[in-house]
């Protein structure tokens, strides 16, 4: 079998048979692309309803974290913070990436017969439980790591627990939220929408409830445990492990995972370790009892911003996978970057950038009141903080949208492939930028006296 390499297209047309979109590299030659054509109604309404679930799964996360807070586990615990941001991280890491490559795959024509598609799916599920396994380890050790370092000490009993819980979040997690992604991008073929909308936010609708949900759930049982039968934790985390061979066996079946099983660690390594550092601000943040009304802000910042630069990032790439050979870009791309090509021309990505800026402010403002809705209803936020969460937001979003358009640009151009390589890069950077605004605003809002209600 010959070599591939990270840039050939998901499924090699020469081992598969050809598609409808075969040889649409050179489709820019024909004068057309195969991405769906998009009206900005169209464009807007499919970006708009996952985006509005998306926020609610959010917001429902950043409640529950407001609760499960003041569990014993989460006092006795702290470094669980730590493992928060890089967990929730992983939804980047993992589910949208998944996303934005089997959304090119779909709109390359890839996935249009049954033994293609199959293949490409039980690959990439295999290949991302791997992923997950090693990357709750990962996390749960740069927790410890961190947290040593904070405090100067840490017990190996939690130890135990950091990595039991992160690894059994972690697997878990990607399991479940893996096969509701299959479903919504098959979903939206037969539907006749662009996944690339659809796909990327409806990876993280329910993911940061469900895996918020579940770390907490697991650090709770094990915490329960790890007294009086500590060995159940060594077993469960044993058991993870030893499935790994497992998930490389069968990843490595197919072209597609064989190539990101080699070559895909280094982008998912990097950005979990860079939401770890947003983790411990977050740690760091939460401790100060003046600073603790961000704890439920910090997931719906954090995941709105890498929902809406996810959706752009998949969209980019999938225009380069269609119309550009690899190491090829626009002409308006070959020069200098400037942050005004990313907003301004008449392509779809031009508008979808725009439309996806232009939702921040009302987007933001919608979860805002659903937040205080859903603790009581008693207080709106007051304008100051209104303001400041409004304003970090924005801030955090146009940096990513700018960023998104040099990044898949640079790693195209460099050979990459910007669906394996470009979202936990971005998701993980918005992590940290957001948390890292979110609570400098509320450090100002403190220095001002504002109590964030009225």
């Amino acid at each position: 079998m010959p070599d591939y390499t990270e840039t050939d297209y998901l499924l090699p047309t020469q081992l598969y048979g050809s598609s409808r979109f075969s040889g649409s590299v050179r489709a820019k030659d024909a004068g057309g692309s195969g991405a769906p054509a998009e009206s900005v109604c169209s464009m807007v309404l499919q970006i708009l309803v996952p985006f509005l679930l998306a926020g609610l799964g959010t917001v429902s996360a950043g409640v529950l974290l407001e609760v499960v807070q003041n569990w014993d586990v989460f006092q006795e615990v702290p470094e669980i913070f730590i493992l928060v941001t890089a967990i929730l991280g992983m939804k980047g890491n993992l589910e949208m990436t998944l996303a934005s490559r089997l959304s090119t795959a779909v709109n390359a024509g890839k996935m249009e017969h049954a033994r293609e598609k199959w293949m490409l799916i039980v690959g990439n599920l295999a290949l991302k439980q791997l992923q997950a396994t090693v990357l709750g380890l990962l996390a749960s050790l740069m927790a410890t790591v961190l947290g040593w370092m904070a405090e100067g000490k840490m017990p190996l009993h939690h130890v135990m627990l950091l990595v039991s819980t992160s690894v059994s979040t972690a697997f878990v997690a990607s399991l479940l939220q893996g096969i509701i992604m299959v479903g919504v991008i098959i979903g939206a073929k037969r539907m006749g929408f662009n996944p690339d909308n659809v796909a990327t936010p409806m990876a993280a609708s329910f993911g940061d409830l469900i895996t918020l949900a579940l770390l907490a759930c697991f650090s709770r049982w094990f915490y329960s445990l790890i007294d009086l039968y500590p060995h159940v934790l060594y077993l469960v985390v044993l058991l993870l492990l030893c499935l790994i061979p497992l998930w490389v066996v069968i990843s490595s079946k197919h072209p597609a995972s064989c190539i990101l099983l080699r070559t895909g660690w280094e982008p998912i390594i990097t950005a979990m370790f860079i939401s770890s550092i947003g983790g411990l601000i977050l740690d760091k943040t939460v401790s100060d009892p003046n600073l603790a009304g961000i704890i439920v802000y910090a997931p719906v910042i954090n995941g709105i911003g890498g929902n809406l630069v996810s959706i752009q990032s998949s969209r980019v790439s999938t225009e380069l996978h269609l119309n550009y050979s690899p190491g090829e870009v626009p002409e308006d791309r070959k020069g200098c970057f400037s942050p005004c090509r990313t907003f301004f021309g008449s392509g779809a990505n031009h508008r979808s950038a725009q439309i996806l800026l232009l939702l921040v402010i009302p987007g933001q403002l919608v979860f805002l009141l659903t937040i205080h809705l859903m603790k009581g209803g008693n207080t709106l936020p007051s304008p100051l903080l209104t303001v400041a969460f409004l304003s970090a937001s924005l801030i955090q979003v146009l940096s990513l949208l700018c960023l998104a358009d040099c990044m898949v640009h640079c790693l195209w151009r460099r050979g990459k492939d910007p669906d394996s390589y470009s979202i936990p890069y971005l998701t993980a950077l918005g992590d940290l930028l957001g948390t890292a605004l979110l609570s400098l605003a509320f450090v100002m809002l403190w220095y001002i006296g504002d109590s964030g209600g009225v």
